[in-house]
Order: C-alpha cells, then structure tokens, then sequence
C-alpha cells in the first residue's frame, strides 16, 4: 500500500508540473511494483507527449579511429574491436541512405561519425550532405559529430539541421572510469553549446555499464539540468576487445524501471530506447513504450544490427501507438 500511495503522490506531483526529488526518485526505483510504476509512467508520458513515437534511424557515416578511450566504444582506436572501419561515407551514398530510411517509415535520420571533432574537409562535405538531404527529402536530419564549436553548430542549424546528439554517456562520479581523454564537463560544455546555436539537443547515455542504481539517477538529473528535447537511453552491450566487453548484462527489469523513472524526472523529454534494445529488451520493448519511453532507434546502431523499421513500426501500432 506505501508503495501505491508514494507512486501515485510522485505521479500527481509530475502532472501538475513540479518537479520530483532526487529522493522521490531513489524511492521510484526502488518500488517492487513495476507493473504500477510502468503505469504511472506511461500516463506521464500520453499527457504530456501524446500517442506518437519518434521513430529515428542512424547512418555510422565515419566508422571507427576514433582518438578518445571511451571504454565500451567498439570504434575507440585505443581496443581491438574487428569492426569494419571506413573514411566518411561520400554525399551520394548518405543521400541513399537517408532515402531508405525515409521508404522504410524512419520520421528522422541521424549521420553519426567516429570523430573527436570533424577535420574541416570533412565538416564541409558532411554540410554539403545535409543541403542535399533536406533539398530532396521531407525527414528530419540530425547529427552527432563529436565535440563542436559555437560557429559549426550556427552553421548546420542555418542548414536545417534539427538535432545534435552529445551523450554524457555516464553519471558525473562514475565517468572516470568510462574515459580518461576527455572529461565529463567537456561534454556538458558542448551540450551547452549547441543550446546556444538554437539546435534542438539530443543528449543521453548508457546504462549498464557498472554503474550503481544511484548513479543511473544522478546521470538523469544531469541530464534533465540541460533540458535536451531528446534523451537516449542505451544498454551497454558488451563489445569483445574492449574494457567493458565481459560486463554482466543489465536485468531488462532493471532496465525498464529506469526507463520508468528517467520520465518521472524528465516528463516532457522523448525517451527514446536506443542501442542494446533488441539484444536486453527484446519483447520487452512494448513494455518500454508503454512504461515512460516514446521514442526508438530503428534499422541498427553504429556496429551493431537491429530491427528493421518496417517490424518496429508494426510493433508500434500492435500497442496502439502511432509511428
């Protein structure tokens, strides 16, 4: 009964538009109904984001040599990986590319690249691209090109750009252990950045990757301080060669729960389930969409496959939500 009531509290506290506590937030996750926590969630979501989710597919339009040591990146030049690396992709083939997300139903298309930060060739070719793109076909495009200047990031939303992805990737006191190239505040300052440049901000992380129940909430709360329009929540999946490759794997119990409390704390975000759904989640990713998520990554990941978007789309529809 405490916990009925305490969610239900929580619940009403998030649609009169307060905002919930850090400790509120430690006692969702800690609730053993799931099926009434995912309930509550869902009613959060359907009021303030409607019965759409943002189907989004990914182009990798620059594999691998990346110079940071992010610990699960299978595209870190620092581990041994086996996936298959590549130079930027040229315009005609991310024109094709995007033309095939748009047949397949995807409503964005998102170039992803393995930089640092873009070499200025490439920045102009990647523009060039995005002209194209939005010159030929009605889907939003995104982006996710690594670290960025305030003059770059003017620049793609003067081309239309709609989002730019920069993930935290981890909670704050958890980061030192996921990467030493960087630091957690350069992340933040490039999340600013593309606030400044009047880009929508898609900025999420992964879960699973060692961290404790608590730190999963401190990332959400770091993450809800940015007020990103999107946020994606990732499932580590383990890549062989790198440090994290033998990680146990989340409890997809866990991972919906968390999912469930990221939209207490951020009610007006697009959730959207990203990498490792297929592998982690696998039926479960009805139970996401309908327990605080609204929004999925469809056609694959950067080096890993996924559902084709004609059976996500499908999957959709079967719980009565719209693509």
């Amino acid at each position: 009964m405490r916990d009925l009531a305490f969610v239900r509290d929580c619940t009403k506290k998030v649609l009169a538009g307060r905002s919930i506590t850090f400790e509120e937030a430690e006692g969702l996750l800690c609730t053993d109904d799931i099926v009434l926590l995912a309930d509550c969630a869902n009613t959060i979501t359907r009021t303030f984001n409607g019965d759409t989710v943002d189907v989004e597919a990914l182009v990798n339009a620059k594999s691998g040599r990346c110079p940071e040591d992010c610990s699960f990146c299978a595209q870190s030049s620092f581990y041994d990986t086996g996936i298959n690396k590549y130079p930027l992709l040229s315009k005609e083939e991310l024109v094709e590319k995007a033309e095939k997300a748009k047949e397949e139903g995807a409503t964005s298309f998102c170039l992803v690249c393995a930089y640092r930060d873009p070499p200025e060739k490439d920045f102009q070719s990647i523009c060039k691209a995005i002209e194209e793109i939005r010159s030929k076909l009605d889907i939003d495009v995104n982006v996710s090109l690594g670290f960025i200047t305030l003059d770059r990031a003017r620049k793609l939303k003067k081309l239309g750009v709609k989002r730019y992805n920069h993930n935290l990737e981890a909670a704050e006191s958890y980061f030192p252990n996921i990467c030493s190239t960087h630091n957690f505040s350069d992340r933040v300052n490039t999340a600013k950045i593309v606030k400044e440049a009047g880009l929508q901000l898609c900025c999420g992380g992964i879960i699973g990757m060692g961290e404790t129940p608590r730190q999963r909430l401190e990332l959400a709360f770091s993450l809800a301080s940015l007020h990103p329009e999107e946020v994606p929540i990732n499932i580590l999946i383990g890549r062989e060669g790198t440090p994290l490759g033998r990680v146990k794997p989340m409890d997809p119990t866990e991972a919906i729960k968390t999912i469930a409390v990221w939209r207490f704390i951020m009610p007006k975000t697009i959730l959207k389930i990203a990498g490792g759904r297929e592998v982690h989640l696998k039926h479960d990713d009805k139970l996401a969409l309908k327990a605080g998520a609204n929004g999925i990554i469809t056609g694959g990941y950067l080096t890993t496959g996924g559902n084709t978007a004609k059976k996500d789309i499908t999957m959709i529809k079967e719980i009565g939500l719209k693509p």
